[in-house]
C-alpha cells in the first residue's frame, strides 16, 4: 500500500523526517525516498528497499540532506518522490493509493500530445501522472481537487513546496491523514505511531477530501472535508500499526475485540489460542481472553534476515520467504489442540504450508478463524499485492468450484447463514486441510471496529461499492 510522512520546521527537519518515515516500513515493498527544501534546491535520495531495512538504506544520505521542510515515502511500486518543474513552481511530490484509470488518463495526455518519463518496467510512474493533473490548474490546490475529481481509485497526495507541504486526503479518505505539532515543528502522517516517539501531540486528522497547506505558522484548510467517507477497514484487521489510531479507534484494542467476538460465537473445544505472527496475535489474545483458554506462541517468527512475505512478486518465493521466518516449536505443538487466529485467508498457499507443518511437529488437531469475512472481490482503492489475480482468492476459488465459474459471485455466498456459505466455507477447510474452519462475520467485524457502517469500506468482503 505505501505510506508518507512530512515535515515542517523552524528547524532542520531531516532527523524527524527520516524516522517518521520509517515508522511506514511496514507498509511498502518496494522503494523507499526523501526529499529535502534546501535553500537552493530540493535534495533526494530513492533507493531499494526490496531486501533491506529502509533504516540502513538512508543513514548516510540524512548527513548530506538540510532543510526545513521534508517529505518521505515507503512505495509499494515505484519510484518517490518525484521532483517536477511547471508553471506552478518547482515541488516534490509523493502519493499514496492505486490509480484504476491510469490508461485513460495517460491517453488523455498523450491526445494533448503530452509526455511521461517510463520507468524502468516500461510502465508509467502514477505519481508523475498526480503531477501531471495538478500542474493543469493555476494552484495546488485546485490541481489537488481535479486529482479528487479524476482519478478512480484512491489517491492522498503530499506536496514539498516552497510556501509550505500542501496534504491532500483521498476524496473518501480510504487512507487516513494526520497532523501532528511540536514546539516549531510539524508533521503530516498516514501512521499516527509515527507522532509519540518523535515528541509530536496529534492536532488534526484530515477529513475525506481535505486539502491543508503546512508550515512553520500551522495549518490552513483550503478545501472543506467531503461528507462522505469509505476508508478502508483492513487497516484494522491487517495492515495498520497495531500503535495507530483511525478516525479515534486504536488498531491493537480493535484486533482484540475481533478475536472477542469470533471466540463469542465458537464453542469448539481446544487446549491453546494462538495467533499466526504478527497481525494474527492481537485477534488471538482478545479470542483467549474472552474464551479463557490459554494463548501460547507454537510458532516465533525470526525477522533479523527476513523480510515481509508478501514483499516478492513471484510467489514461489513468497511462500519460501514465510516458511523461513516462522519457527515452530514443537513442544507447544505436540499432541495439542490447537486454534489459530489469522487476520485474512487470501490465497491460502501460505496457510497450507503452515498447516501441515503444525500437523509435521504432532499437532492433534488445527482450527483456523480469520479475523475478516472471505475475501472475494479484488480491491480497487488500494495496492495489496500487484501479482494477485481474481481467481487467486481461495474463496473465489472455492465459488469457482462449486459454481463451475467465478465470473459471478451469487449473492447467497454473502450470507454467513446460507447454505452455500457453508459449502464454500468447507471447500477452503478441505484445501488448507484444517480441522474446523469459521470466518468472522462482517457485522461482528464492523461492530469491533466501531465505526457507522456506512463510513467503512467493505467492498473486498460484501462487493458493495
Amino acid at each position: 500500500m505505501g505510506g508518507f510522512f512530512g515535515v515542517v520546521s523552524e528547524t532542520d527537519c531531516t532527523q524527524d523526517l527520516f524516522y517518521g518515515t520509517d515508522y511506514h516500513s511496514h507498509l511498502g515493498t518496494m522503494r523507499g525516498g526523501l526529499a529535502v527544501m534546501s535553500p537552493s534546491a530540493i535534495d533526494r535520495y530513492i533507493h531499494d528497499i526490496t531486501n533491506s531495512q529502509f533504516r540502513s538504506k538512508f543513514e548516510e544520505d540524512i548527513t548530506k540532506m538540510s532543510g526545513r521542510l521534508g517529505i518521505g515515502v515507503i512505495s509499494d511500486f515505484e519510484d518517490q518522490p518525484l521532483i517536477i518543474g511547471s508553471h506552478l513552481g518547482r515541488y516534490a511530490i509523493v502519493t499514496v493509493g492505486v490509480v484504476q484509470n491510469l490508461d485513460d488518463l495517460v491517453k488523455s495526455v498523450f491526445d494533448r500530445k503530452g509526455h511521461f518519463s517510463e520507468m524502468s518496467g516500461g510502465e508509467i510512474n502514477p505519481t508523475e501522472i498526480i503531477a501531471t493533473l495538478i500542474n493543469q490548474e493555476d494552484t495546488f490546490a485546485a490541481g489537488l481537487e481535479r486529482v479528487h475529481e479524476e482519478v478512480e481509485g484512491s489517491c492522498s497526495v503530499l506536496l514539498l513546496t516552497r510556501e509550505g507541504i500542501y496534504a491532500s486526503r483521498d476524496r473518501y479518505g480510504r487512507t487516513p491523514v494526520e497532523l501532528g505539532r511540536k514546539d516549531g515543528t510539524w508533521a503530516v502522517t498516514l501512521e499516527s505511531c509515527a507522532l509519540p516517539n518523535l515528541d509530536f501531540e496529534h492536532r488534526h486528522t484530515l477529513g475525506p477530501g481535505e486539502i491543508v497547506r503546512v508550515n512553520s505558522d500551522g495549518y490552513e484548510t483550503l478545501r472543506e472535508p467531503r461528507d462522505t467517507m469509505q476508508i478502508c477497514s483492513f487497516l484494522w484487521v491487517y495492515y495498520g500499526y497495531p500503535a495507530s489510531d483511525y478516525e479515534g479507534v486504536n488498531v491493537e484494542d480493535c484486533r482484540n475485540r475481533c478475536g472477542a467476538c469470533l471466540a463469542r460465537r465458537d464453542n469448539t473445544e481446544v487446549d491453546i489460542v494462538a495467533g499466526i505472527p504478527d497481525s494474527g496475535t492481537a485477534h488471538a489474545i482478545g479470542y483467549a481472553t474472552e474464551a479463557g483458554i490459554p494463548y501460547r506462541r507454537p510458532f516465533v517468527k525470526y525477522t533479523p534476515t527476513w523480510p515481509r512475505s508478501f514483499m516478492p512478486q513471484d510467489q514461489g518465493q513468497r511462500d519460501l520467504v514465510a516458511r523461513m521466518k516462522l519457527i515452530p516449536i514443537r513442544d507447544l505443538i505436540q499432541d495439542k489442540r490447537l486454534l489459530f487466529c489469522e487476520d485474512s485467508i487470501v490465497r491460502g498457499t501460505q496457510l497450507q504450508d503452515t498447516v501441515r507443518r503444525v500437523f509435521d511437529a504432532g499437532a492433534a488437531e488445527i482450527h483456523m478463524r480469520p479475523a475478516c469475512p472471505p475475501l472475494l472481490f479484488g480491491c480497487k482503492y488500494l495496492n495489496f499485492s500487484r501479482s494477485r489475480s481474481l481467481m487467486d482468492l481461495a474463496g473465489r476459488r472455492a465459488v469457482r468450484e462449486l459454481e463451475g465459474t467465478g465470473d459471478h459471485v451469487p449473492p447467497e455466498y454473502l450470507d454467513p447463514d446460507s447454505e452455500k456459505y457453508a459449502d464454500m466455507i468447507e471447500r477452503i477447510r478441505q484445501r488448507l486441510r484444517l480441522t474446523t474452519l469459521a470466518y468472522q462475520r462482517l457485522d461482528d467485524l464492523i461492530e469491533a471496529i466501531g465505526i457507522p457502517g456506512e463510513k467503512l469500506c467493505t467492498y473486498c468482503w460484501s462487493g458493495k461499492e
